[in-house]
């Protein structure tokens, strides 16, 4: 049986210690510790393990990843859709000149929280939430943005502050 992860109590986490975080990546990227690279991605590790993303799969409903070139090619082919039709299905240029959804949440998100492409997903798809990259003080504002919607970023950020203050 599959537990809810109640998003709403994580964002209001993520909220009231937005600023700490803040400070804490900042200081992060000026002076990053030896090891960080490891000691993130055992984290990153850990913290994947006691959490479902599919218990949650809030990114999926609300965030929507960027879609490359790539991605809409192999995508499209696994639909057996022209490139058109796909884009014409699925995508709209955003603001910034990106490729994203015309809609939230996914179009290929079932309603058990499962992706139906998920052999063939996105890039920014397989890579969400960033926490396991390498020099992950380079996208400080990325993984502090995605406190607010993934569970699995706030629990990275508070337990990388947790252990580094040790």
């Amino acid at each position: 049986m599959k537990y809810e992860i109640d998003i709403d109590h994580y964002r209001n986490l993520a909220q009231q210690k937005h600023k700490s975080h803040e400070k804490f990546l900042a200081q992060l990227k000026k002076k990053p510790p030896k090891k960080l690279d490891q000691i993130a991605l055992e984290i990153h590790k850990e913290v994947f393990r006691e959490i479902d993303c599919t218990a949650c799969a809030n990114c999926c409903k609300t965030l929507g990843p960027l879609w490359t070139e790539a991605d809409i090619e192999r995508v499209a082919k696994h639909l057996h859709m022209s490139l058109q039709n796909f884009e014409a299905a699925y995508l709209r240029v955003d603001e910034d000149g990106d490729k994203v959804f015309q809609n939230m949440p996914c179009p290929f998100l079932d309603s058990d929280n499962l992706c139906s492409i998920y052999e063939m997903r996105p890039k920014a798809c397989r890579e969400f939430p960033h926490t396991d990259r390498k020099k992950v003080y380079q996208i400080n504002h990325l993984t502090l943005k995605n406190t607010l919607y993934c569970p699995e970023a706030y629990e990275f950020v508070e337990r990388l502050e947790d252990r580094l203050e040790k």
